[in-house]
């Protein structure tokens, strides 16, 4: 650790500290250690941060966790997807931020979209107007909109590390888990004929066998169906579709599940095509 500049202030000795640390982002166990190591008493902690932050040195993400600001003339602005895996912990960059990340949509999503198995209350969700108006719960931090997805811990697989920059690594989807949750929950990207168009669009860049293994790991019956019949319909052959066809089911699953249950029954694949615009392509 360098020595402390002549003069510095307890607050930016405490940055210093944390920033040469390699702490962009930091909590108060963090600020703690640093306090410590610069023989800053504990109980001005609190102060001192406020300080800084009144004067622009650092922002309040959320309670306990804090970014700095302009540590040195040339420092960029913190990546997105690194303040949402520090937001709440842990947590997967998916769904349409990590679409976009892999080149699998063109829209640029106007969110970011993550996993995580904690259950997440957000500011939003304290505002009445927010539920009157129907509109998601996000966490809102610099003109940026945070959404988390929860799902269950069992499902937490399919994921690879990515480097931002030099300073942060985050936790994302790969291609295929990412495409399996277009399917899990086509809501989300505009409905199953959406989801329809995005894997079409993505058979040539994907691994389908790890596509199907995810499917048949995720472990929900009417899943496997509709992505071994789009599978099948956008001409992957049959053999790479076995461990799907292979899932026992016994009634028929609608194509579009939030659509009626009308239309030509697949008895293949227990499937009831109710998207007929699909079979005129």
């Amino acid at each position: 650790m360098e020595a402390p500049q002549p003069f510095e202030s307890q607050g930016m000795r405490l940055l210093r500290h944390l920033f040469l640390d390699g702490k962009r982002i930091f909590n108060m166990q963090d600020v703690v250690q640093a306090a410590t190591l610069e023989k800053i008493p504990h109980n001005q902690l609190r102060k001192i941060l406020s300080n800084l932050a009144k004067h622009g040195r650092v922002s309040r993400l959320r309670r306990g966790l804090y970014t700095t600001i302009g540590m040195i003339p040339v420092q960029s602005n913190i990546h997105p997807f690194a303040i949402a895996t520090h937001l709440v912990q842990p947590s997967t960059i998916s769904h349409w931020s990590a679409l976009q990340h892999h080149g699998l949509t063109e829209q640029i999503p106007q969110i970011v979209t993550a996993s995580t198995p904690t259950k997440v209350v957000t500011p939003s969700m304290r505002e009445k107007e927010v539920e009157q108006l129907g509109l998601k719960h996000t966490w809102q931090i610099g003109g940026v909109s945070y959404e988390y997805i929860n799902v269950q811990e069992k499902h937490i697989f399919g994921t690879e590390k990515i480097w931002l920059d030099e300073d942060f690594q985050v936790s994302i989807t790969d291609k295929e888990r990412t495409l399996l949750d277009v399917f899990i929950y086509p809501k989300m990207f505009g409905g199953m004929g959406e989801a329809l168009g995005i894997l079409e669009n993505s058979l040539a860049s994907i691994d389908i066998q790890k596509l199907v293994d995810y499917a048949v790991r995720y472990d929900k019956k009417s899943l496997a169906k509709r992505l071994g019949w789009a599978l099948e319909y956008f001409g992957v052959p049959a053999k790479q579709l076995e461990p799907l066809l292979k899932v026992p089911i016994n009634y028929y699953c609608p194509l579009d599940a939030s659509a009626p249950a009308i239309g030509p029954c697949d008895k293949k694949w227990m499937i009831q095509n109710n998207l007929i615009k699909v079979d005129n392509k």
